[in-house]
């Protein structure tokens, strides 16, 4: 297996568009926000102190996630090749155990997921510093590492399932596409989450990775919240944090830190077990 993970590390990142259009929507979401919609947000919440450092760690905090599962979609790319280009039969035919196939294929993609998340990660701090804001501290550098993993996991997972229904590059492609489009609305970063009608909230709710979004964006916006909203009223901040995505109110009651990291682990085992069974009962799966 180890061979195998290291044979799809080298393929992904040997293929610089590969990890170019794994990239693709988070520099999309970050040259919407360098062009209008940073100004645009903030313009819109024009009085309140440090602002800009506010928006900026809002707006980081969503790409992580986004990150998380578009970068997961590129690395999976390689078994979809393998499909398409026969070249699984080579495995079948060496000493390599099915379920070790398996394995490869979703370990290589962690793996990936994780150290392009932490250089994403790396990135936005530098951004938010150079537009005027601090970086994070160690307890919340520690946190968000924890997180990218966390949200590497469940992403891996799902997009594990999703690949099983592709034979062909070009429709895997086309689904690529599309995720990285609808992405940025269901992590509510083009429009966030509270200013949309109530029927699109609870199928962004539904979505695992809007709550790892949620987590990024507490760990990321804990500082700057403290300082613009010092003195505010509760209602206030509240109501803030609930139209931003920062939090999610179920009925009359927001949802915990540990109720969002319960949704990502149960949907990383859900879909797990899902894609494990598309494998065996499709032969031809990957």
């Amino acid at each position: 297996m180890r061979q195998l993970i290291s044979r799809n590390l080298k393929i992904f990142f040997r293929d610089k568009s590969s990890v170019f259009f794994s990239l693709l929507a988070v520099f999309i979401i970050i040259g919407l926000y360098i062009l209008f919609l940073g100004d645009m947000m903030s313009s819109s919440l024009e009085g309140i102190k440090g602002v800009r450092f506010l928006m900026d760690s809002w707006i980081m905090g969503g790409l992580l996630s986004v990150t998380s599962i578009t970068t997961t979609l590129g690395a999976f790319g390689i078994m979809v090749e393998d499909q398409y280009k026969k070249t699984i039969r080579d495995f079948y035919c060496s000493p390599v155990k099915r379920s070790k196939l398996i394995g490869g294929y979703l370990i290589s993609t962690f793996i990936i997921g994780v150290i392009i998340s932490i250089i994403a990660f790396i990135l936005c701090e530098g951004y938010i510093v150079i537009n005027g804001g601090r970086i994070l501290p160690l307890i919340g550098i520690l946190k968000i590492l924890g997180l990218i993993i966390l949200t590497t996991l469940t992403s891996s997972s799902m997009v594990a399932f999703l690949v099983t229904f592709f034979k062909s590059q070009n429709a895997f492609t086309s689904f690529s596409t599309v995720v990285g489009t609808l992405i940025g609305f269901l992590t509510g970063i083009y429009i966030p989450v509270g200013s949309l009608p109530n029927s699109v909230q609870n199928v962004i709710k539904i979505f695992p990775i809007s709550h790892a979004a949620v987590l990024f964006r507490q760990v990321f916006m804990e500082v700057p919240m403290k300082e613009s909203f010092k003195g505010a009223p509760l209602v206030m901040v509240n109501d803030f944090k609930e139209t931003l995505g920062v939090v999610f109110k179920i009925g009359n009651s927001y949802m915990g830190v540990t109720a969002h990291i319960m949704v990502l682990v149960g949907s990383f085992i859900f879909f797990l077990i899902l894609a494990i069974w598309r494998f065996r009962i499709k032969k031809n799966a990957i």
